[in-house]
């Protein structure tokens, strides 16, 4: 362990979207501030880099996932995977981000002393020789932009006979270079955004691609270039016709959600319609792509130009639903007697959530359990001092939640500043508060972490209300001194 710890005055970890969001807000609006990025992998980009599967895209539009200061500037409005990654690393390139990222820097724990007003953070760095060594920072502000799940393993079930299948079985978060797909039959088990994105693309090279899911899920079509974004690009300037765009759809988002809230039966029949629409009259829309829940209880998913419902109408590509009995050597055996047969099976089959990046945190020696911690105003924790984190919406784009996070981080350090305080921490001692799930998907994935996630209180500023309107209102033009938040 080296013997002096580095000191900076915000330290952020994670350098992929959010995280470079946050370096660009913090040097723009606290210019005097020093900070420093730890990630832990060697690159820029975080979900953007790390996800290397056919197809790989965003589910959101690149108006709204894009970042408020920096236009999108490409045709297609629903990008892949490559393009968002260079996006993101033309912002930290552009804005001097990069010089302020340390690579290697896996952080492992965080104590907060009050009497120093201070975070010991601790990092394993991996040495050139793949070894580790741990070093330590302090800093005044502690900033998590390390998204909500694990990197290290996506989720999978425990499927039988896993071990008797001969081909090869894969996890999207896992995808290898060397996997050849190509006239061979491929299973994917998913009907989530990962299963939808990676279907059309397999089906270009594979002999057949197989959806297998247990439920289906909302699966809308939208054009991948938006005609009407290309059009106001050309006749306004860049910014302002970026800005009018990302507003367009964003009320749009809103609206469509609001709708769904208040009449799920309408959206529902919308919703089936554009599918029955997609694959003919014949398809069986009924058994697999009518969810047993309402639009929104999870998150829709997106194919652009409806590209999945073209790999279905031209035979490329089945969609199966039924149960998993067992894996077999050739494929996949089901609870209803059928057999699937596979030389590939990808297991899209949901992440691991994880709270700020399963660092372990501790206030004055107190261990934080988040799974009994209130979130304030989404982004920080009641009784955790000096310290946000980076959370996107659920349903609307991650990145517009995210610069607003890193708008009102800037405001409460300036203001800190401004009346010589050390200490923010946000605390509830209102007796009327209860406590709820912070995530209301149903959503597997969710549903298996929800136990273990912060809670969100009945009324504000505990409440999370998923509102673009609401949050700017609350965070861009709120008041600092809220008579929650404490200061000393």
């Amino acid at each position: 362990m080296t013997a002096a710890a580095e000191h900076f005055d915000v330290l952020i970890v994670g350098a992929g979207l959010s995280g470079v969001g946050a370096g660009y807000h913090l040097q723009s609006k606290c210019p005097g501030k020093s900070y420093v990025i730890l990630e832990g992998r060697d690159c820029i980009g975080g979900t953007w880099d790390l996800f290397r599967y056919p197809g790989v895209r965003s589910d959101s539009d690149m108006f709204t996932l894009g970042y408020s200061f920096k236009p999108w500037t490409d045709p297609k409005a629903i990008a892949d995977g490559p393009q968002i990654l260079n996006y993101v690393r033309e912002t930290a390139a552009e804005n001097g981000i990069e010089k302020h990222i340390r690579f290697h820097h896996r952080v492992k724990r965080a104590s907060w002393s009050t009497p120093d007003a201070r975070w010991t953070v601790e990092a394993e760095r991996i040495t050139g020789e793949g070894a580790t060594e741990l070093v330590r920072f302090t800093c005044n502000f502690l900033f998590m932009c390390s998204g909500y799940y694990k990197y290290e393993a996506g989720y999978t079930p425990e499927f039988a006979g896993v071990t008797d299948f001969a081909g090869r079985i894969v996890h999207p978060q896992k995808w290898a270079e060397d996997i050849d797909y190509a006239g061979k039959r491929v299973v994917v088990i998913g009907s989530g955004a990962t299963a939808v994105t990676l279907v059309p693309e397999l089906a270009k090279k594979a002999e057949q691609v197989t959806m297998l899911q247990r439920s289906p899920t909302y699966v809308v079509s939208r054009p991948a270039q938006d005609p009407v974004a290309n059009k106001l690009r050309r006749n306004l300037p860049t910014r302002l016709a970026y800005h009018v765009i990302r507003w367009r759809n964003v009320m749009w988002g809103m609206f469509f959600f609001q709708l769904s809230r208040r009449r799920p039966a309408k959206v529902k029949e919308l919703v089936l319609k554009g599918v029955q629409m997609a694959l003919g009259p014949d398809y069986d829309v009924a058994t697999h792509f009518t969810p047993r829940y309402n639009p929104w209880d999870q998150r829709l998913c997106l194919v652009p130009d409806g590209d999945l419902f073209k790999a279905i109408r031209e035979q490329r590509a089945a969609v199966v639903t039924s149960e998993i009995d067992t894996f077999t050597r050739d494929g996949i055996r089901l609870k209803d007697g059928r057999e699937l047969a596979a030389d590939i099976i990808v297991t899209a089959t949901g992440l691991v959530l994880q709270v700020v990046g399963g660092l372990e945190v501790s206030v004055d020696g107190r261990a934080v359990d988040f799974a009994n911690t209130l979130t304030y105003k989404g982004m920080m924790y009641a009784d955790v001092p000096n310290m946000a984190s980076a959370f996107g919406y659920t349903n609307a784009s991650w990145t517009l939640k995210c610069d607003l996070t890193c708008e009102y981080v800037c405001r409460l350090i300036n203001y800190m500043d401004r009346h010589n305080f050390r200490q923010c921490m946000p605390h509830n001692d209102d007796p009327t508060i209860t406590a709820q799930p912070s995530l209301d998907f149903t959503s597997g994935y969710v549903q298996r972490s929800v136990a273990k996630m912060p809670k969100q209180g009945s009324k504000q500023p505990w409440r999370l209300y998923q509102n673009y309107a609401l949050d700017i209102v609350s965070l861009r033009f709120g008041r600092i001194d809220d008579g929650v938040m404490q200061y000393s």
